[in-house]
């Protein structure tokens, strides 16, 4: 029996689900804006205009990736759970992977803003079971480095975690 709680929980699940879908299906010109530089130059003789357009981040893209993958999982575990041919069994399991995810997904980005706030490091984190990754953007990776990250991520678990740091530049 769904009661209030499911049903407000499942309302709010869907409204971020219909917001993810929307991010990800927005037209690639509004993405690009987003990330590019736009730099305006007029010459004394044709008045044109010069752009140059710097690429995405390498964090970026990969928080769409996972975001995108994360919205398909999340779709197929909506569909298990509306389905009325799948065991109780298996819509539990379905919504205590949901709330898995939802979890994974809140502590990922409590991560990132620990690391930004503290390091003043622009990062991506992704948790999978016990095992962290962590991608530091704009930085020369040093050991000394990795090991402040390692440390300030496993200060916020109890149990001992797995994590792993990389170093990218855009």
């Amino acid at each position: 029996m769904i009661n209030k709680q499911n049903i407000w929980f499942l309302t709010l699940f869907s409204l971020v689900l219909v917001l993810s879908i929307y991010y990800i299906t927005m037209p690639n010109e509004l993405l690009i804006n987003n990330n590019t530089k736009v730099e305006e130059t007029s010459k004394e003789d044709n008045n044109k205009e010069k752009i140059s357009i710097e690429e995405a981040d390498y964090i970026e893209t990969m928080r769409v990736e996972n975001d995108t993958e994360v919205a398909e999982t999340i779709k197929e575990l909506e569909h298990t759970l509306t389905n009325m041919s799948v065991s109780t069994k298996e819509k539990n399991k379905a919504y205590e992977e949901l709330q898995n995810i939802n979890k994974n997904t809140a502590k990922e980005d409590a991560l990132e803003s620990l690391i930004k706030n503290k390091l003043n490091y622009e990062s991506f984190v992704k948790i999978e079971g016990n095992q962290i990754k962590v991608v530091i953007g704009n930085e020369k990776g040093s050991t000394s480095t990795a090991n402040e990250v390692m440390r300030l991520i496993q200060d916020e678990f109890e149990s001992k975690r797995y994590i792993s740091v990389q170093f990218k530049d855009k």
